[in-house]
């Protein structure tokens, strides 16, 4: 098993958090991991994207072309992104702030309202947990207890306590992904 993923929006997103909690989970399941981040130098509102490959064989190069899924949290990366996810892969976008949807009909195409819903929880910053819960019942490749593990490890000790809500989050994006079907965008 081998996926190789991008995620990419706005510095400020969580992108490279979300990012970097796959890999500690990937980890906790003994996979190989690659968690590789770029950023502009800007500290929010720039662009970023990670790559992240898990895999149960050796990764031979952690840059990729090519991804299985691509997450997408912002216009400019969809625009950027969208043509590298191979045929039949996956891409999952928050359509906040999205003007022009994905129009590619080769690959399954899902949306998760994780700005609304995090809103709607009473705390914005955790719209990425929302998103990568969507990710997971799209593609369960990490366990949800390793992903608890990798938010153990990768946040603070002083944000520990958040940990519940992040959890009840990841819960909440499993429970609110939507298929979005390029045809009915088509005929609107």
């Amino acid at each position: 098993m081998t996926e190789e993923i991008i995620i990419a929006g706005f510095g400020g997103q969580g992108v490279l958090s979300m990012g970097k909690i796959l890999a500690y989970s990937g980890i906790m399941q003994d996979e190989e991991v690659s968690w590789m981040p770029s950023y502009g130098p800007e500290m929010r509102g720039g662009t970023a994207n990670v790559m992240v490959i898990l895999s149960s064989e050796r990764i031979s190069s952690p840059y990729l072309k090519v991804f299985d899924t691509a997450i997408i949290l912002n216009q400019q990366s969809l625009d950027k992104f969208q043509d590298s996810v191979k045929p039949g892969g996956v891409l999952l976008y928050d359509p906040n702030g999205i003007t022009i949807h994905p129009t590619r009909t080769d690959i399954e195409i899902f949306q998760i309202e994780g700005n609304k819903l995090a809103v709607d929880m009473g705390n914005a910053k955790i719209s990425n947990m929302i998103v990568l819960g969507a990710f997971l019942k799209i593609k369960p490749i990490v366990k949800l207890d390793n992903v608890i593990a990798g938010l153990k490890k990768s946040l603070p000790d002083r944000y520990h306590h958040l940990i519940p809500l992040n959890r009840e989050a990841i819960t909440k994006g499993m429970n609110n992904l939507k298929p979005f079907l390029v045809a009915e965008m088509i005929l609107k």
